[in-house]
């Protein structure tokens, strides 16, 4: 069925409709998609997840890139604050 020529989608029958992909967005990090998933890369390339739920990584900054490695994340030291050695 083609789409109406005012740009909204075409409607979906009953018969045909496939369940829905539940898609999570967060402003700071990834995408998390409920797999399986298939992603189509710039080059033609797919890479795919068999995983229940994957993060898709929005940023371009992971080095599993499309998979999120949460290298978004802003890297601080944890612990305690450093002991004044030279106490006055």
């Amino acid at each position: 069925m083609p789409s109406p020529s005012d740009g909204s989608p075409a409607p979906v029958r009953a018969s045909v409709r496939t369940p829905a992909r539940r898609v999570s967005v967060d402003p700071q990090g990834p995408v998390l998609v409920e797999g399986p998933v298939e992603i189509v890369l710039d080059d033609g390339t797919v890479a795919r997840s068999d995983r229940f739920v994957v993060a898709v990584c929005t940023c371009r900054r992971s080095r599993t890139y499309p998979w999120c490695d949460t290298s978004h994340r802003c890297r601080e030291r944890g612990g305690s604050p450093p002991v004044e050695r030279n106490p006055r």
